[in-house]
């Protein structure tokens, strides 16, 4: 069987390993230093801006994917034209790595968004803010993750030090309206290299600075489902995305859906799907970008919930108390990413099924807060 390499040894890398294993397949992972989550599957640590380190990662590799959207794009087409299997290529990760770009394309698809303006200058910047205040979204186009790189402003001084330093964000910054929703929701979807797309179901997500906290799946009626799907599907097709994508969404007040961001790798909207759907997004992407047939997405129970677990501290690791939280609730699937602590950080997820959402998100609020509490470790 093929061995596929991964870029980026975080948390999403380690899981792919038990996907890759049950395959049969071979993972290995250029990880950007000693000690990353996926350590049991790292061969080479380096820097993936340096083509040469890359050249001889892909040398060892069939077929290269990513833990994240960050490898130059130049660097990844320098690859392509060497022969190397890039999935998803750079033609459609250059929508991933830069949000004007990606505006720019789905405009051009017709598809639902927020408005939007690329800026250069404060006097831009104050223009956006009279049409669409008296807040609005500022982002800088490149670089930005999890609430980085986004900021609430309702004068454009707040954004003079973006401006002053805009080489380093691609020459540009991106307004948008800021979007009075009733939910987010994110909508993930697979298509492999013979241009089959499956999807899983719509979620909801609930976040918290910025960060996802937690996953209701399938996201409680009513919902507009079929138009995420159409979204997603449209997208991933149009972009030529290989792989798993994960589309995030705002639902307005009356129930129309607008693309606020995209994700070409597995996502934190989808871990749910380990525990919680026939085949997970892990598994999947491995199939997809391998140009294998794509698996069965349905679920495994009415509902899964997936609650992240994030850092309190600089100390507390949240497995020293696996054991209280465990045998708090046998049902739970708690996945630690053996990261070093940091507040904020996502240390790791709970996933939970059954009939009643509520309930089991509050079982998995409960075993949580027996983790974060270090007095009884």
């Amino acid at each position: 069987m093929p061995t596929v390499g991964v870029i980026g040894g975080g948390q999403l890398a380690r899981m792919m390993l038990p996907a890759a294993i049950s395959m049969g397949l071979e993972l290995k992972v250029f990880a950007e230093a000693d000690g990353s989550p996926a350590h049991n599957a790292v061969t080479q640590v380096g820097d993936y801006n340096d083509l040469a380190q890359l050249k001889k990662f892909a040398k060892s590799v069939d077929v290269i994917t990513f833990d994240h959207e960050h490898v130059p794009i130049d660097l990844l087409e320098a690859l392509v034209q060497q022969g190397v299997s890039v999935q998803p290529g750079p033609h459609c990760l250059r929508f991933a790595q830069n949000k004007l770009l990606m505006r720019m394309r789905l405009q051009e698809l017709g598809l639902p968004m927020p408005a939007w303006k690329a800026v250069v200058n404060s006097e831009q910047v104050r223009d956006f803010i009279s049409e669409h205040g008296p807040e609005v979204v500022v982002k800088t186009p490149i670089g930005g993750y999890d609430g980085k790189g986004v900021r609430m402003v309702s004068d454009a001084a707040e954004v003079e030090d973006w401006l002053a330093d805009l080489d380093k964000y691609g020459g540009q910054l991106l307004c948008e309206q800021k979007v009075s929703f009733a939910r987010e929701l994110s909508q993930l979807v697979a298509r492999n290299s013979a241009e089959d797309i499956v999807t899983w179901n719509t979620v909801q997500t609930v976040q918290a600075g910025g960060v996802c906290a937690e996953v209701i799946a399938p996201a409680p009626l009513p919902v507009n489902s079929k138009l995420a799907d159409e979204i997603a599907r449209t997208i991933s097709e149009q972009l030529g995305v290989t792989g798993v994508m994960a589309v995030e969404l705002f639902e307005t007040e009356t129930g129309d859906l607008l693309v606020n961001e995209l994700a070409m790798r597995p996502h934190n909207s989808g871990h749910f799907t380990i525990e919680g759907a026939v085949t997970s997004q892990f598994e999947q992407h491995l199939r997809a970008v391998l140009g294998l047939p794509l698996g069965d997405t349905s679920m495994r129970a009415k509902h899964a919930v997936m609650l992240n677990l994030l850092g309190v501290d600089e100390s507390n690791t949240l497995v020293e108390n696996f054991e209280a939280a465990m045998s708090y609730g046998p049902a739970l699937k708690i996945h630690s990413y053996q990261k070093q602590p940091r507040k904020g950080r996502k240390m790791g997820h709970i996933t939970a099924l059954g009939e009643d959402y509520v309930q089991l998100l509050e079982r998995c609020r409960e075993a949580a807060a027996k983790l974060y509490d270090s007095k009884s470790a």
